[in-house]
């Protein structure tokens, strides 16, 4: 196959994209020598070392740990884009790794391992997990099945669709950062305010395509109602509608009380219906991998219609 051949120009992308998703179904994540695992100690590093609970400093921190690697990416693209876009995006990909984590959980679940379950949950969230029974546990696993569908899977697909290899390195990094540094804490509030304010920004629009997206693959007119009348009540402005959406398709009810740090927290529901069960967290892991599918289909569609 020529890849320089103009007929083939519209499609490249799209090729890509689906190359890089068989490239993480047939791999997975790497087990040894992951990227992420070198870039989570030199953002620790650099934490360390500007850390003055200033703002200043976080802008500073963040554009050292994510510029550097962003430019190394667009000066090597040129090169070969096929190639580099394959690679890039399979490395910022994160479909199979979230199916897998919550495979996990479902499985002891539907065969009561309840503590199984809890700390195979308790990988995947910040709450306390120890004392969750059923549909704590799926619950717990379908947020964050459905918030990490967008972070893993569906922002990396937009920022990939607008800039190539590049926009996926720049989402995956910020995304990573943000869940490292972006915390209402005395240590972070100044310093992580930067990484959660960019985060933010660049999934103010792949959040709402994701709600979107799950919306469409579901009970749609619910999943709609659910966004527009809960989402604003989540603390997070793209975790809301994301979540809403998702619970709504599927027809159950997250949100509510949790345990976080020892502290008691009430939040606001999440869809409507009976609280999810194990099958339900099933569901909403095929929910999100329909979604990838969809998104695939839609790069080949506007590759025909540029054609």
């Amino acid at each position: 196959m020529n890849l320089d051949s103009p007929a083939l120009a519209p499609f490249l992308m799209p090729l890509a994209a689906l190359a890089a998703v068989l490239v993480d179904r047939l791999l997975g994540e790497p087990r040894r020598w992951h990227p992420l695992v070198g870039f989570g100690r030199l953002a620790g590093w650099l934490e360390g070392r500007l850390n003055r609970r200033r703002l200043p400093a976080g802008v500073v921190a963040w554009l050292l740990a994510v510029a550097p690697w962003v430019a190394l990416a667009g000066w090597l693209r040129p090169v070969a884009p096929f190639a580099v876009d394959v690679a890039l995006l399979y490395f910022a990909l994160g479909a199979r790794s979230l199916a897998e984590h919550a495979e996990a959980v479902a499985r002891p679940l539907r065969q009561g391992r309840l503590d199984e379950a809890r700390q195979r949950v308790g990988w995947m969230v910040s709450r306390d997990t120890a004392g969750l029974d059923e549909s704590g546990v799926a619950k717990a696993g379908m947020e964050s099945v459905l918030e990490n569908g967008n972070d893993a899977i569906f922002g990396t697909l937009f920022w990939f669709a607008l800039l190539g290899g590049p926009g996926a390195l720049l989402f995956r990094l910020a995304n990573t950062l943000d869940a490292m540094w972006g915390y209402r804490t005395e240590r972070y509030t100044l310093f992580g305010r930067p990484a959660a304010r960019i985060d933010d920004a660049l999934n103010w629009l792949p959040a709402r395509l994701t709600a979107l997206t799950y919306a469409l693959l579901g009970r749609t007119g619910n999943a709609l109602a659910c966004w527009r009348q809960q989402a604003a009540g989540w603390e997070s402005p793209n975790a809301g509608p994301v979540m809403a959406a998702g619970a709504g398709s599927l027809g159950v009810q997250c949100g509510g009380e949790a345990i976080y740090h020892g502290r008691l927290e009430s939040r606001p529901p999440l869809g409507n219906g009976p609280p999810p069960k194990a099958a339900d967290l099933d569901r909403a892991i095929a929910l999100v991998g329909r979604g990838l599918w969809l998104w695939l289909a839609i790069l080949f569609l506007t590759g025909f219609l540029h054609a």
